[in-house]
């Protein structure tokens, strides 16, 4: 007898969209009805907050780092295939990089054209930022990011089974609105949901709607790869990895929350927009976790770390519209700010570059209507 095909589900959508969250809510969710859930995290680099976090959740993950699933479906079928061997979960769950799109024509038809007999592919859902949207779809919004960044996020609408409008909880039910209707003037008929994945409303009719039998990869879309290409070289990506040390004791909840003001105010200076800043502070079995999505945005904290623990570890991830060196600066900068005369911050590795031209492996130009069974990968 055949071995029926796994679901598997991808979530999309800018960077600070929630899609980590999400992913960690949708998991506790599934696991709750007694099904296993494998998670599969994607970056530019290695050191990456949301694998630790969602491990420290006591989650099944695998991460492709060095590209975006498009550019590495080899290593996502590998990663899959090792948490399906592992794991034997009933459901994947797969998040792109932040800055990634196209993922219709290059990842969802590909898995159904050749892998139909493996996976069995989930609408593919894309979230968004109620801010980013309103700066991308309003008319005379402000707009942080260049003309190409901005093209790259319209995109990840466009070509979306389903749009999820996340973080609802912080609009009222006329911002609500006002965002509903900006995306039906841009994308006329398309599904919309909303949801806090942070709060948890919402959730469980995303995953009605992950689990169901609508299409997926319903749309391929056109994709200029210049101005892709052109959008994710104006970001600066760093990954990096610091050790601290304290005269005393220590908050290091408070030194968490310091550090992302200190990254806001340095890069606010420079005229450069913070697409996304995380960091993960560990410390004698305790940890903190931070993150900001925006200039404008408030710094999120979570857990506590013991004030007594001297030594700490902390895992930075940042995502800005600055040149890798700039943003460089900007994290040192910030950490010696943060630690002031009380504490001693060493940097132990670094990554910082700008993502390189996107290449996927394969590009289809038209929709696979139906998974195909008779193909043996």
């Amino acid at each position: 007898m055949r071995k029926e095909p796994v679901r598997i589900i991808l979530v999309g959508g800018f960077l600070g969209a929630g899609k980590t969250t999400l992913l960690a809510r949708a998991a506790e969710q599934l696991v709750r009805r007694g099904k296993r859930v494998g998670l599969v995290t994607n970056d530019q680099a290695k050191n990456l907050v949301d694998n630790a976090l969602l491990r420290q959740d006591g989650y099944s993950v695998q991460e492709v780092a060095g590209g975006c699933f498009c550019c590495r479906i080899g290593d996502l079928l590998g990663a899959a295939d090792r948490l399906l061997a592992e794991q034997r979960p009933d459901v994947l769950i797969g998040e792109p990089v932040g800055s990634c799109t196209d993922l219709s024509a290059t990842v969802l038809q590909p898995l159904k054209d050749l892998y139909g007999e493996r996976f069995r592919v989930a609408p593919f859902s894309v979230l968004a930022d109620p801010e980013r949207l309103r700066q991308a779809l309003g008319e005379g919004a402000p707009q942080p990011f260049p003309e190409s960044v901005t093209y790259i996020f319209l995109k990840q609408l466009e070509e979306a089974d389903l749009i999820v409008i996340n973080k609802a909880d912080t609009l009222g039910p006329g911002e609500l609105a006002e965002v509903r209707t900006l995306l039906a003037r841009r994308f006329p008929g398309r599904p919309v949901m909303a949801m806090s994945a942070a709060g948890g409303s919402g959730v469980e009719e995303w995953l009605a709607t992950a689990l169901g039998d609508a299409p997926a990869g319903s749309r391929v879309v056109p994709v200029d790869y210049d101005v892709y290409a052109e959008g994710e070289a104006a970001l600066g990506w760093l990954n990096a990895v610091a050790a601290l040390h304290a005269d005393g004791e220590a908050d290091w909840r408070i030194f968490c929350e310091e550090f992302l003001e200190h990254v806001r105010a340095q890069l606010q200076s420079r005229g450069a927009e913070v697409a996304h800043a995380k960091v993960l502070l560990s410390a004698r079995g305790c940890e903190v976790a931070a993150n900001l999505t925006g200039n404008h945005a408030d710094v999120s904290v979570r857990g506590d770390a013991a004030s007594a623990a001297i030594e700490a570890q902390m895992v930075i991830n940042v995502r800005a519209h600055i040149a890798p060196d700039d943003l460089r600066a900007v994290v040192e900068a910030s950490l010696q700010a943060a630690a002031g005369q009380w504490c001693v911050a060493t940097i132990e590795s670094m990554q910082h570059f700008a993502p390189s031209r996107p290449q996927p492996v394969h590009r289809y130009t038209g929709v696979i209507e139906r998974p195909s069974h008779g193909r043996k990968h």
